[in-house]
Parts: C-alpha cells; structure tokens; sequence
C-alpha cells in the first residue's frame, strides 16, 4: 500500500497563490501526495512580480532525480520555467524515467502581466519538454505564443488548438478563461489534432484568480495519477477549479488577485 505521489516542478510564489504552492495545496486537496522541484524564487504578491530568481540548472535536475529515485511519482506537473538552460535540464533528468504523465503547463505570464519565462526559452521549450508531455495547458495567451496565432474569439482559439496538437503530438487543452465574456470554452484536443471535448462554463464572478491555471494543470495531473483517462481527467480538474473559485469568491486576502480555495472540501490521503 503506498500514497499516490505526484511531482510539481514549478517556480515558488511567495504569496501562496500560485506556482509551487498552489500545487502543493491543490496535490493534498486532492488526496494525493506532493512533492517537488524548485525552478525559480520570485518576489511577488497579488498585486504583482517584483523579481525573478532563477535556481541553477543542476540544482532543478538534482532535485527531480531525487524525487524520481526514491519516491517514484504517479504523475509529473511541469509550470514556471524561466530560461532555456533550465528546460533542458528538466527535460534531462526526466528523460531516462520515462514518465507516463507528463502535464505541461507554458507558464510565460503572470495574472498581472508580468513575463515568467525569458524569450530565448520558448525553443527550448519547443524541442526538450513538449516532446515529453502527455498534455500541454496553455491559455490563450501562450497558445496564441505557441501556434503563432493571434486569438480574439472562440474560432481563432480554436484554430491555435489545432496548430499546436498538431505540432506537438501530445493533448492540449486550450483554456478559453481569458477570452472576453461570461461564457468560457475550453477545448481539449488529441495528439493528432482532432477536438475530443470542449467544456463549458459560466463565469465565476471573482478577483480572485491567481493560480488558477497552476490549479488546474496540477488537479489535472492529481486525476491523471490517480488512473483517470486525459478527458475525464480534465473534466474533474475544471470542476475542482470551478468550484475552488466560488468557494474563495467572496474571501479576501491582499489587494489584488487573491487565491482560490483549494480546501472547500479537501480529500483524505488516498492509497493504492
């Protein structure tokens, strides 16, 4: 009998809302347990990053060896990653362990706006993680990044969904949360580009949104552990999220984004 353990490699959000954090709380929301690599210390709040601190390649590769030797994880959720050096050494440590769930979230901007990843990693990202993914989670910004479209409306978000399923061979969900509007679509694709599900929803009328999508590649990644096939898997994710986000509607903490939250109703340890 063990606890399904499930890896975050991702950037640490003094704050607590986002990034590693965010991972860790939604892991034990969820009954699973919850380990993780540090890529990046940053200095921010809800208002906003002030500062991003890189932890050296060998350390992040460290980290992840250590973690995959010993404790073996269900599912890996891959977030912040801000230089190219970093990425290739994710995809490296990685690499030999051949993990079976690979959940890629392109983080490159933050709720305020503020850059995540630097602009000469998005190659790196290219050729080392995403052939590594079982699933990428990109909003509309980074799809509109990853698939060189520009996105407006529903059609062009559909059409960036294609283009990157396409070219990245894995399942991409394509998180519509952005688009303008009180109705939001999000589409899942399968590696050959055909649309397998599209999941809709109203509006959680809400500030508090930061770590949203750290949230949702992480409980995306928790079900996928757990044994659940890509859609199911991404249909209980949105419900937690969705439910995660009215749960903190109404709850303040700082003065800008606030978190979700992630224990509305948190799960016992589950074991298998």
């Amino acid at each position: 009998m063990r606890y399904i353990p499930i890896l975050s490699i991702a950037g640490s959000d003094c704050s607590g809302g986002a990034g590693i954090q965010a991972d860790i709380k939604t892991i034990s929301a969820l009954g699973c347990y919850a380990a993780s690599a540090i890529t990046a210390l940053t200095v921010q709040n809800t208002m906003g990053v002030g500062a991003v601190e890189p932890v050296s390649p060998a350390v992040v590769a460290g980290q992840i060896r250590a973690v995959m030797d010993d404790i073996r994880p269900a599912a890996v959720k891959v977030g912040m990653v801000n230089d190219a050096a970093t990425i290739k050494a994710i995809a490296g440590a990685l690499r030999p362990y051949g993990p079976k769930v690979v959940v890629v979230d392109p983080v490159m901007v933050s709720t305020s706006g503020s850059a995540l990843m630097q602009a000469d990693a998005l190659a790196a990202f290219r050729s080392e993680l995403v052939p590594l993914a079982t699933i990428l989670t990109p909003n509309m910004h980074e799809a509109a990044t990853l698939s060189g479209l520009a996105i407006t409306d529903e059609a062009s978000c559909h059409a960036a969904g294609l283009v990157i399923a396409r070219d990245s061979h894995c399942s991409v969900l394509i998180k519509g949360g952005h688009i303008e509007g009180g109705h939001k679509v999000d589409r899942l694709y399968d590696a050959d580009g055909r649309l397998v599900e599209t999941f809709a929803a109203e509006s959680v009328d809400t500030v508090n949104t930061h770590g949203t999508g750290c949230t949702l590649s992480s409980a995306i990644a928790c079900f996928m552990g757990r044994g659940y096939a890509v859609a199911d898997a991404v249909r209980l994710a949105k419900d937690y999220v969705t439910a995660a986000l009215a749960a903190g509607a109404g709850v303040g903490i700082g003065q800008g984004h606030g978190p979700v939250n992630h224990f509305f109703n948190p799960l016992k340890m589950l074991t298998v």
